[in-house]
């Protein structure tokens, strides 16, 4: 049987809280780029991809293997837990100090951006103690997670629409996103412990074992953040505050569905990575139909958007944002070779071929960096959209033909567009509802 009613629940529980939380985040939003203005908006948004491109260091990559290590040492997890929980917290120290520096020597004399970064970096600490949730992933309770995080963005906007009717600064919305991640750690823990009874401890042991494995993503995961925001960072620097604001609209509007892709990643990675080495068969048949999910959804949403982008686009943000509409035609279409990617991921780490992620992200981090210099200065927000593009399809998709490693997830491409499989999904999950009646 293709999804099990624990797999299905996970995921219904998933996606039916990031639906509220993206209807209340399209509002907030809208809302807070038309008070800021494309300028600030813009601001707001590069303080945001520089902590992302930090993100990974902060994280040193637990994030991707703690869901795999918590099933491997079910016996030990309030160990594992608290283990990666302080690396990760004092990595993310360092990581603030640096963005600050990077900061004072990029953004000379200019004290609002500063400053706006630091306070927007706090959010590094807050990823820290999240990585709890991976618990709640690795068991299939992704439900408690969905509903502290409703309440923490329910906290979190009724704190940013007293922003707006206040007329604060924009310093003040430079911690929004460290205010509900917090919230959601302090649930998320309480749940933890009262469902466990577990506490959570510091191994060294633990610590080398899970960098051993983690280290491979902490330069993958790099590479990913530059080419992930090498755009609007170099947007900044070269065309202004402004023009990042056009572009960040566009990314915004393309990322609304984004949640819909997470859940089902989400919920079917536990289930996946466990079928591995027992099952080769159903390991193989469960990331097949995986990859047909994302293929025909993400293609859905494309085709969707690119035709009613200039609606979207003023709907969400207004006549000031028109600029933002032809980038988010070029963004959009991205969206589908970086959701594939993140489907591979999960066979890589399936099968410890983590080696290999270095190179792919090094090669579009590069790719990347050189076609927005190409690009920028043509085609300007357009021509970013467009690098963008082009090396989501370079690494996602050229380099699996090209990395004899990688050849294996060849199978799982051509059987992905398959439509065939798509259907054959598709008459399973309606067999399945007409049982459970």
């Amino acid at each position: 049987m293709f999804i099990k009613n624990k797999v299905a629940n996970n995921a219904v529980w998933i996606i039916g809280g990031k639906v509220v939380q993206s209807i209340l985040g399209v509002v907030i939003a809208m809302l807070t780029a038309r008070y800021l203005g494309p300028s600030n908006y813009g601001l707001i948004n590069y303080a945001s991809s520089l902590v992302a491109f930090v993100a990974p260091i902060a994280k040193l990559g637990l994030d991707s293997i703690l869901v795999n290590e918590l099933i491997n040492h079910s016996d030990r997890e309030g160990e594992t837990l608290g283990t990666s929980i302080i690396m990760s917290f004092v990595s993310g120290i360092f990581c603030i100090i640096g963005l600050v520096c990077f900061t004072l020597l990029a953004n000379p004399g200019e004290q609002i951006t500063v400053i706006v970064c630091a306070l927007y970096s706090i959010v590094l600490l807050a990823h820290a103690i999240e990585l709890i949730q991976y618990w709640f992933q690795a068991h299939l309770l992704s439900k408690y997670t969905s509903i502290a995080m409703l309440a923490a963005y329910i906290i979190k906007s009724v704190y940013q629409v007293f922003l707006l009717i206040s007329g604060s600064s924009i310093y003040w919305f430079a911690v929004t996103s460290a205010l509900d991640i917090f919230v959601i750690d302090f649930i998320i823990y309480f749940l933890f412990r009262k469902m466990t009874g577990q506490k959570l401890a510091f191994s060294k042991s633990a610590a080398r074992r899970m960098f051993r494995q983690s280290r491979y993503y902490i330069v993958s995961s790099m590479m990913v953040s530059i080419f992930a925001n090498t755009d609007r960072i170099m947007i900044k620097m070269m065309l202004g505050d402004t023009q990042t604001g056009y572009y960040s609209a566009g990314v915004a509007c393309a990322g609304l569905t984004s949640f819909i892709f997470s859940a089902i990643i989400t919920s079917m990675r536990p289930v996946i990575l466990e079928a591995n080495g027992e099952n080769e068969d159903k390991f193989k048949s469960l990331l097949v139909n995986l990859y047909s999910m994302i293929v025909y959804l993400s293609l859905i949403q494309c085709i969707g958007i690119t035709i009613f982008a200039p609606i979207i686009v003023k709907i969400l943000y207004g006549s000031s944002y028109a600029s933002s509409v032809e980038p988010l035609r070029w963004i959009v279409w991205y969206t589908t070779f970086s959701y594939l990617g993140a489907t591979r991921n999960i066979w890589i780490l399936a099968k410890k071929k983590q080696s290999q992620l270095w190179k792919i992200n090094l090669i579009g981090a590069l790719g990347n960096i050189i076609l927005n210099l190409i690009f920028i200065p043509i085609w300007g927000i357009t021509g970013a959209a467009i690098a963008s593009l082009f090396t989501q399809i370079i690494t996602n998709f050229v380099l699996c033909f090209i990395i004899k490693e990688l050849h294996p997830t060849l199978y799982f491409l051509k059987n992905g567009f398959d439509p065939r499989n798509m259907v054959n999904l598709i008459k399973k999950v309606i067999k399945i509802k007409e049982n459970s009646r």
